[in-house]
């Protein structure tokens, strides 16, 4: 596994929280948008095969109402609304039944917002069992022009290289700004 770090520029997807949208949806919708565009993020290496997937799906962790986290898939949609209410919709399911929901037939990417935490990133060791990308992120800092966010991003060699997860990354501040372009 490689992780990447970089920093976001989340200014305007922060104006659109204010305006009622959860800043992890919106960062997870914003994911969604940019790894459409990334043939390579449509690949799961396990073992010695590499499967091909038609559909994305993003992975959250969620508090369950014990206490305890549970992860929940969420299929992706280039669509805001219907990717929002979906969100919504099935991590309010997984909070209350404190049961994972998994998405088999979709290639998943997982996510895992650590909000109340000033971190700088996150390294994650192989295990040789869950093989799919991963963004990591924790609290925002706010600076006199801008809102930033340190993003750790984790993948498998096997599925792509750095220049295309580089390439991933700087779609995905595209689809930050455009994405808070066109809903602000």
């Amino acid at each position: 596994m490689v992780t990447i770090f970089k920093t976001l520029d989340i200014t305007n997807l922060v104006k659109l929280k204010h305006s009622g949208y959860q800043l992890n949806m919106l960062m997870c919708y914003c994911i969604g948008l940019a790894a459409s565009g990334t043939e390579e993020l449509y690949l799961l290496s396990a073992g010695k095969k590499m499967f091909e997937f038609d559909r994305l799906g993003i992975s959250v962790i969620v508090l369950n109402q014990n206490g305890g986290i549970n992860s929940c898939d969420i299929p992706f949609t280039p669509e805001l609304e219907e990717f929002r209410r979906n969100y919504s919709t099935l991590t309010r399911e997984v909070n209350l039944t404190c049961r994972d929901r998994e998405i088999k037939d979709h290639m998943i990417i997982g996510t895992s917002a650590l909000v109340k935490y000033d971190i700088d990133g996150v390294v994650n060791m192989y295990s040789g069992i869950f093989n799919n990308p991963f963004l990591i992120w924790g609290r925002y800092r706010e600076d006199r022009d801008a809102v930033r966010l340190q993003i750790s991003f984790q993948f498998h060699h096997v599925q792509m290289d750095g220049m295309e997860a580089c390439r991933f990354l700087e779609d995905l501040q595209k689809s930050v700004n455009e994405t808070a372009d066109r809903f602000l």
